[in-house]
């Protein structure tokens, strides 16, 4: 405690300086993915528009690794000063919390959200060979066969595996899960290697409209503008069911309060834009924007959400 209120001190000063100058030099946003995927997309999108209104230059870095793990834990480990922040996901700030025991990051107290800023639901994709159009004709093939459906994922504890499980449970369906690295999950679906998935609206859409899949459903509360024919996996019968790979960012603990007040606001303005708003909706994907503690809320909403499900359906990750 002692440590803590000798640091606190010596902070405020520099504290008040440092918001009143903030940024005099480059911000690196940190992806904990890979380059060309939807977290590198969401980010290099608020790295354009923050470098416009706050005159400096905002620089994404792609440190992938570990199931976002790596990334995450670099920020959380970094200076609170503004100059290093986090593009966060559902996977890396509420799954993995409940699947590693030793994780080296802690969502909740290691960050200071600063502003939810898009919504990605899945849609739920089936190969053509199945001859379904809806869950309910999937569901009831399901149930009927002698050997299960299998489905594929990007991997062990990824957010698409356990909306599969959350699926599988609530509706008593048996699938085998098949997982794959990255992308390949969803080749194996078109390819007919397996026979369904969930993907990304803006992954999977073009494929849909290719007839390549069939969409049957979209996880989201509400349908998208993007494939608004489709129901949501609720309105199909799934009662409850709501799985969205949400983008955020956040800053290490004890960043200064004007900064993240500051950041909060300049991204909120950003996803509410008429061009940002258009381009992500008709990709599929949903313009969000919070405050601070709309945002924390969610966090602990999800961590909640997801750590019942992993418990469920006793995911492990290899």
């Amino acid at each position: 405690m002692l440590k803590l209120l000798v640091a606190l001190t010596f902070a405020a000063p520099f504290t008040i300086a440092d918001a009143a100058d903030y940024p005099s030099k480059p911000i690196r946003l940190v992806v904990p993915q890979p380059p060309g995927g939807g977290t590198d997309f969401v980010a290099r999108m608020l790295a354009q528009k923050l470098s416009e209104r706050l005159g400096q230059q905002v620089i994404v870095d792609n440190r992938s690794g570990a199931g976002g793990i790596v990334g995450t834990e670099m920020v959380a480990k970094s200076p609170a000063d503004g100059y290093t922040l986090l593009l966060g996901y559902t996977g890396a700030l509420t799954i993995n919390p409940n699947l590693h025991q030793q994780l080296p990051y802690r969502p909740v107290e290691d960050f200071d959200p600063i502003s939810l800023a898009v919504a990605s639901p899945f849609l739920l994709t089936v190969h053509p060979s199945l001859r379904v159009s809806t869950v309910a004709e999937l569901i009831t093939l399901a149930k009927t066969r002698s050997v299960p459906l299998n489905y594929s994922s990007p991997g062990n504890g990824s957010l698409h595996h356990l909306a599969m499980e959350w699926f599988k449970s609530a509706t008593g369906v048996n699938f085998v899960h098949v997982p794959y690295k990255g992308s390949l999950s969803f080749n194996a679906v078109m390819s007919g290697e397996v026979s369904l998935t969930f993907i990304s609206v803006v992954s999977g859409l073009p494929q849909v409209k290719a007839r390549r899949v069939i969409a049957l459903a979209v996880t989201s509360k509400n349908r998208s503008r993007a494939i608004p024919e489709l129901p949501t996996v609720a309105e199909a019968g799934v009662a409850g069911f709501e799985a969205t790979n949400w983008f955020g960012v956040l800053a290490p603990h004890l960043t200064p309060k004007p900064i993240i007040a500051r950041l909060s606001t300049l991204i909120a303005a950003q996803t509410a834009a008429p061009d940002v708003r258009e381009r992500l909706l008709s990709d599929g994907a949903e313009p969000v924007g919070s405050t601070p503690e709309e945002f924390a809320a969610l966090i602990k909403t999800e961590l909640k959400r997801w750590g019942e499900i992993v418990k469920r359906s006793g995911a492990k990750v290899d």
